[in-house]
């Protein structure tokens, strides 16, 4: 039985989705929501039990049968405040699954980000070392958490304290794909810009805030979600597993590039509109990401990536276009 928190999310809908195919039991820990759409990401695939986040310590403290921890839950919003909330979410509930796990012998996945490699001035080196992890500055509060629970691993490792059997943590870089409906101003950028093209205006992109990158040039490491939770599954399954992997496809695409796939899945010409950037991304934004991925294939994964053009055609044209475009 693996639990996955977050799992009626985006990444975690379509982990549950593959693991349910593959016969594999799986718990979800989320919330549905009282008003939103979230609930039909388990439109074609039902889990048979959903556990409040809240009720989480007591679930945990039965005789549960548990065999992994996919701990994807957190505030994810590049543009979060509430700090305090967002350490309660991503470091504090992180830290008390890493002690449920390591006392009970069980294997824990948790969810990194990109994002704690700040403007990327000290490279995408998925090294964990407290020295390495010492040089990454984050962005925002978001990244700074990850980040934050990062660090307190290499710590314990640093301290030799008490660890899971079997465990990861994974820098996410951009991933996009079907079931990310519900993230609001946190949905993929491929999303957005197929939402553009269809309303039959011009693909926008933000222009650049660097003088040293050109307007569209600002690079990112998009991965399609199967690619992502082809990963998760090795991961779940690898006999020796215990370090902080990036998870990308190791090719920076640029945004230009992006707003022509998304063009050429509808069958047109490229149509592209540069505009300013709002003012709350300035001097937050990354302009550059890549995912340096030897550590990850050195455990032995050997999938190869669906390049941006394949993964943006898939999914506008397997799910966006469609009249049910849930997985």
């Amino acid at each position: 039985m693996i639990l996955v928190t977050g799992g009626a999310g985006f990444i975690g809908s379509n982990l549950h989705a593959a693991l349910m195919a593959a016969g594999r039991e799986t718990i979800i820990c989320d919330w549905l929501g009282q008003e939103g759409q979230k609930w039909r990401n388990f439109l074609h695939h039902p889990p048979t039990a959903i556990i409040a986040p809240e009720a989480l310590d007591e679930f945990l403290g039965r005789d549960v049968k548990i065999t992994a921890i996919v701990h994807l839950g957190a505030i994810s919003e590049t543009t979060a405040r509430d700090g305090d909330l967002v350490w309660h979410s991503n470091v504090t509930l992180s830290q008390k699954l890493w002690h449920w796990c390591a006392a009970r012998r069980v294997r824990f996945i948790y969810a990194s980000s990109a994002a704690t490699y700040g403007n990327g001035e000290s490279g995408f080196d998925d090294d964990m070392s407290l020295t390495a992890l010492r040089r990454l500055t984050p962005l925002n509060l978001y990244g700074w958490s990850k980040h934050a629970f990062d660090l307190w691993v290499a710590g314990q490792l640093a301290a030799r304290a008490e660890t899971p059997p079997c465990w990861a943590g994974v820098k996410f870089f951009n991933v996009y794909g079907p079931n990310e409906y519900h993230k609001g101003k946190m949905i993929s950028v491929v999303k957005v810009k197929q939402d553009e093209f269809h309303a039959g205006g011009p693909v926008r992109l933000f222009k650049s805030d660097r003088a040293d990158i050109a307007d569209g040039a600002q690079k990112r490491d998009f991965i399609h979600v199967d690619d992502v939770v082809m990963a998760l599954r090795f991961l779940l399954d690898a006999p020796e597993l215990a370090g902080i992997y990036n998870l990308g496809t190791g090719v920076a695409r640029s945004y230009a590039d992006l707003a022509r796939a998304v063009c050429a899945a509808n069958g047109a010409e490229p149509r592209i509109e540069y505009i300013d950037m709002p003012e709350a991304l300035r001097g937050q934004y990354q302009s550059y990401t890549e995912a340096r991925m030897d550590r990850l294939h050195a455990l032995g994964f050997e999938h190869q990536c669906l390049t941006l053009e394949q993964g943006v055609s898939a999914y506008i044209k397997n799910y966006l276009l469609q009249a049910d475009p849930y997985r």
